[in-house]
């Protein structure tokens, strides 16, 4: 047996939900994350770096923005895992970089998640799951992310599809959405998820919506958004924005979240 941390929501976490409103952006319109400022927590068979406030990790600057409200990029050592433990009233996105994820949840899904695939499981009302490298030889690194339903009490549910590499390659990929869109996993909420996979001096542009917002994630590489340097692990608010160009200087990789 091994010590897992606590997967739930941490003080810090709860206090922000309460307040009912995320700050706003004053003065930049992007402002930057750097991975080096992110929490960080090491238990020997889990490395977890926290974007937002997250279990024992708690700063108020930083508490989710808009309807996001966790990006955990964790690397699960091989064997090793979550055991189960038990969500509510939370969107959650998993997204593996490298290795295979093995998932198995209360609704009785049994599913094994590579790159490339998408899980979105919606805790509703309440669910139970488990979460394990799938491999005994190699790390699993991947991305969970949370954000918040439009309403709480749901029906619990799940949904996993696959994206294959030449939909992201040089253009943003839809892969969630409120709507269930172009072949898309659907969210309770009104957010858009895109992936782009970039080679080095590809350039996507994004037109934001009037009264939306965006964050972006960088998974690998180095890009500048809206000649804004960013590398692996950083992420970037994006406020009165109308306009968002990305462009590589290696090879990246990129999530884009639209946000009410």
């Amino acid at each position: 047996m091994f010590e897992q941390p606590e997967r739930q929501a941490g003080p810090g976490v709860k206090r922000a939900w309460s307040l009912g409103k995320q700050m706003e952006q004053e003065e930049c319109m992007i402002t930057l994350r750097h991975a080096h400022e992110r929490g960080h927590a090491q238990h020997g068979w889990l490395e977890s770096y926290h974007t937002f406030s997250f279990a024992d990790y708690y700063d108020p600057r930083h508490l989710g923005f808009r309807t996001l409200r966790v990006i955990n990029e964790d690397r699960v050592q091989p064997g090793k895992g979550f055991g189960a433990h038990s969500h509510r009233d939370m969107e959650i996105i998993s997204y593996v970089l490298e290795g295979a994820l093995e998932h198995k949840d209360s609704l009785g899904t049994g599913s094994i998640i590579t790159p490339g695939e998408v899980q979105r499981m919606s805790a509703g009302a309440g669910i139970t799951h488990s979460e394990f490298n799938h491999s005994h030889r190699e790390l699993v690194h991947f991305l969970q992310i949370w954000i918040l339903p439009e309403r709480n009490g749901l029906p619990p549910s799940y949904e996993q599809r696959t994206f294959p590499a030449a939909e992201k390659q040089g253009k943003l990929r839809l892969v969630a959405s409120h709507d269930g869109r172009e072949g898309s996993v659907m969210l309770h909420q009104a957010v858009d998820l895109y992936v782009a996979v970039l080679a080095p001096g590809e350039t996507i542009t994004y037109r934001l919506p009037p009264g939306r917002f965006a964050w972006v994630q960088v998974a690998r590489g180095v890009i500048t958004l809206n000649d804004t340097a960013l590398s692996a692990g950083d992420g970037a608010a994006a406020s009165e924005e109308t306009r968002l160009t990305v462009t590589a200087k290696d090879p990246a990789e990129v999530l884009l979240f639209d946000l009410p």
